[in-house]
């Protein structure tokens, strides 16, 4: 199995490589200039595997939710690249790739990914990790308000990603005692988002590159907070 993935819905830009179980990346925390680095990250991976884009079996990308530009930008790059190589493509959650990392990083098994939203709001979600130690979705993901995200049965959960950042005390109070922790300082990487890419292949959720879509969550994007 060969899958490139891509991922630039937060801070972090990486493409991954994932090569019969081997896997090779280029990641990078940079703020701006995504749709530049992101290109040359593909080529890079690519030339050091001394492969075509044509003979991927697979593309992946973070569909979001995210950063909106971030989001467009893997969206676009996705669909341009897998329909001239003539490969499938695989949308991913940026919030289950977040989960996916903090799994890797942390040993953690029920987590709380988020991702500051603005205005008052975040996009969130909760995974636990399951067989084959990749993570199953138990909420699904949602743009709330801290006070209203929706709550997973059970304690023990491990809170991930700048959301805890920008609301992290306030989910404190939301969760209360089935909090077991948090890592506000986590973003996404395309390794764990390769490793779900591929895991959706197998399960037949490839698409067309035109029917890759991304997932805002949020409809009005530029809408301006209420005073």
């Amino acid at each position: 199995m060969k899958l490139l993935a891509i991922e630039t819905a937060t801070e972090a830009c990486s493409a991954a490589l994932y090569l019969d179980g081997e896997i090779l990346v280029r990641y990078q925390v940079r703020p701006r200039g995504h749709s530049e680095l992101i290109l040359g990250m593909m080529d890079e991976l690519l030339q050091e595997a001394g492969l075509r884009p044509g003979r991927l079996d697979a593309m992946a990308f973070g569909r979001g939710p995210g950063s909106f530009t971030g989001v467009r930008i893997a969206t676009g790059v996705i669909q341009g690249a897998a329909f001239g190589a003539g490969v499938p493509v695989v949308a991913v959650s940026t919030l289950a790739a977040l989960a996916q990392r903090a799994f890797h990083e942390t040993g953690e098994r029920r987590l709380l990914p988020a991702y500051d939203a603005r205005m008052g709001e975040l996009y969130w979600a909760a995974y636990q990790v399951g067989e084959g130690a990749l993570v199953n979705q138990v909420v699904a993901d949602e743009l709330a308000r801290v006070e209203a995200v929706s709550l997973p049965a059970g304690a023990g959960w491990y809170g991930v990603g700048r959301g805890w950042a920008a609301h992290g005390d306030g989910l404190a109070r939301r969760l209360g005692g089935v909090l077991k922790g948090q890592d506000p300082e986590l973003l996404c990487s395309a390794r764990e988002l390769a490793l779900l890419g591929v895991a959706g292949f197998e399960r037949g959720q490839a698409v067309a590159p035109e029917q890759a879509l991304p997932v805002y969550l949020r409809d009005r994007v530029a809408e301006k907070p209420r005073a």
